[in-house]
């Protein structure tokens, strides 16, 4: 049977050791970082990340992470852009090479190519005496004492050392470029985020006809039906003009009911809700649901500045579109 205690102690090393690889690098946050940032900063074009192996996998997140909070940037496999895909770097790019051991070959052969075309080259490395580092215009260090493998051979401490450190760099430069939640939805439309972000009250509403519509002086019997052909449980009541006076709900239908009221002689004047919630189409779909979900209601009416009716949103429209 296996040593539970043993698994566990393993596991509690290892994030000391990455832990530990994660705190030598405040001590890289400095000028190089801040000159890396200003021409990732000032590029024309697109950071282009490459890197070899493990290295690689991390620059293809760091990538990632740097095109979704508003730096364009793109993964280049280095024994690819020998054979064809340097043709995708530009001298208006700049070039972030990953290299633990800052002498990786296959970005070392494409360096000079680099340096020719004139697109500014910043490394991260853990041998800042590395060939990488010395032809880097900015080479950030994150060498570390030791991998969190018992062996210090698998890449483990350097590797989380390199990702925190492309994290380091994607951060400030999104602090930089105020770079706010709704750019960030604008990069993430098909996730419940960019849902959030993006989705406006005027996109899931019902409008004109469907919408649930009955004057003062309409009946309570003919209001019900008008609440039941719309499917809403609610209707609005509006003036001749179209300004919202009220609403009458299935709430209030049972409470009328349970006050013994006469559906056939009763006006929905008489018994509706006055000074109801109201939203704007241009609020947050996400903001109306927070206040449906405070108030308990599962539907909310829409009105323009001026007072004047122009939809209903439902909860069921906010599940559908994912808000929920």
């Amino acid at each position: 049977m296996s040593n539970n205690a043993s698994f566990i102690a393993s596991g509690l090393r290892t994030i000391d050791l990455e832990q530990q690889a994660i705190n030598e690098l405040r001590g890289s946050i400095d000028e190089n970082f801040a000159e890396a940032c200003s021409i990732m900063l000032a590029a024309r074009g697109r950071v282009v990340v490459t890197g070899m192996g493990k290295s690689g996998h991390i620059g293809n997140k760091i990538a990632a992470t740097l095109a979704s909070t508003g730096s364009p940037a793109f993964f280049v496999h280095p024994g690819e852009a020998s054979h064809g895909d340097l043709g995708m770097i530009t001298k208006n790019d700049v070039v972030l090479a990953l290299s633990n051991s800052g002498n990786t070959a296959e970005i070392v052969t494409i360096v000079p190519l680099i340096k020719r075309m004139g697109a500014p080259l910043i490394t991260i490395t853990g041998n800042p005496n590395s060939a990488l580092s010395t032809a880097a215009d900015v080479n950030l260090n994150v060498s570390i004492d030791k991998e969190a493998c018992p062996l210090n051979l698998a890449p483990t401490s350097s590797t989380t050392a390199a990702l925190v450190m492309g994290d380091a760099l994607a951060i400030a430069l999104l602090e930089e470029k105020g770079f706010t939640s709704e750019d960030f939805a604008f990069s993430h439309p098909g996730g419940t985020l960019g849902r959030r972000l993006l989705l406006k009250v005027r996109d899931v509403m019902v409008s004109d006809t469907a919408i649930p519509r009955v004057t003062p002086d309409t009946p309570l019997s003919k209001a019900l039906i008008e609440i039941s052909s719309k499917g809403l449980g609610m209707t609005s009541v509006t003036d001749v003009n179209g300004q919202l006076i009220g609403v009458f709900t299935d709430g209030d239908l049972r409470r009328s009911l349970d006050g013994g009221t006469d559906i056939h002689n009763v006006k929905i004047e008489q018994i509706m809700s006055k000074g109801c919630q109201t939203v704007s189409g241009d609020m947050l779909a996400a903001s109306a649901l927070k206040i449906m979900e405070d108030k308990a209601i599962t539907a909310v009416v829409v009105t323009d500045k001026n007072g004047k009716l122009e939809g209903v949103v439902h909860l069921h429209a906010l599940l559908r579109a994912g808000l929920i």
